[in-house]
């Protein structure tokens, strides 16, 4: 069964309805839209398939243990783990602070997740994980330094583990999304559609990224059919960094 975090956004909903077609069991985590997770299990449930909905904040890292055991009384245990939450540190946090919130939030809480997940893939001698990041990360932009330096660290676990977890049959990879359509891209301020078209011009592909996009991609990183691709970054940008 899969557990995809921060299910309530575009992306995690969309990662977890496409392993749901797939036929896995998905576990959807919310910190603070219990409404948005429980949209994504209704439509799971209402096709046939197996869901639940967990709370989790990553920065109480005593919850963490607490939710693995959690999924694996309701669903069994977790073989595939999408590590998709993420919260931007607040714009009016000075830059250190910020700093220390984004990495317990954003680098931290997952790789404590992984770690309470990683006993039960090893003895099942199967599991994949896949480690959500962002472009900023090789492109770098000015303003979100506590985000682009959370993601470049778990970018950084995610390689560690692929090494350290291969040979229990683990395979751990990262996607890395550009700017991503979403409705929340569309109406914020600082991006709109404006930003949009803008960012589509200059893409190869001709538009931005999806959230079915970096679905697809996550799908087939955390799918059997993946048997040998490991420790890898995928961009997802549509070839924009190529150009810039």
């Amino acid at each position: 069964m899969a557990l995809v975090t921060g299910a309530s956004g575009a992306i995690g909903k969309a990662a977890a309805l496409h392993l749901a077609a797939e036929g896995a069991a998905v576990a959807v985590s919310w910190r603070a839209n219990q409404d948005g997770v429980m949209d994504v299990v209704e439509a799971i449930t209402r096709d046939g398939g197996r869901a639940l909905a967990v709370q989790l904040d990553h920065s109480d890292l005593a919850t963490v243990h607490r939710v693995i055991d959690q999924i694996t009384e309701g669903l069994g245990r977790v073989s595939i783990l999408v590590a998709n939450a993420v919260q931007w540190p607040s714009f009016d946090d000075d830059e250190i602070s910020g700093l220390t919130t984004s990495l317990a939030v954003n680098t931290v809480g997952p790789v404590a997740l992984i770690d309470a997940a990683l006993p039960g893939m090893r003895a099942a001698g199967w599991g994949r994980i896949v480690a959500v990041s962002t472009d900023i990360v090789e492109q770098p932009m000015a303003g979100p330094l506590a985000y682009a330096t959370a993601k470049g660290a778990l970018e950084t676990a995610a390689r560690v583990l692929a090494v350290r977890e291969a040979r229990h049959g683990i395979l751990t990879n990262t996607v890395r999304p550009g700017f991503t359509l979403t409705d929340k891209a569309l109406d914020a301020p600082f991006l709109g559609p404006k930003a949009v078209a803008a960012e589509s011009e200059k893409t190869p592909t001709g538009r931005i990224c999806t959230p079915e996009d970096i679905a697809s991609a996550i799908t087939y990183l955390a799918s059997a059919a993946n048997g040998h691709i490991n420790g890898q970054t995928l961009s997802l940008a549509g070839g924009r960094e190529l150009v810039r």
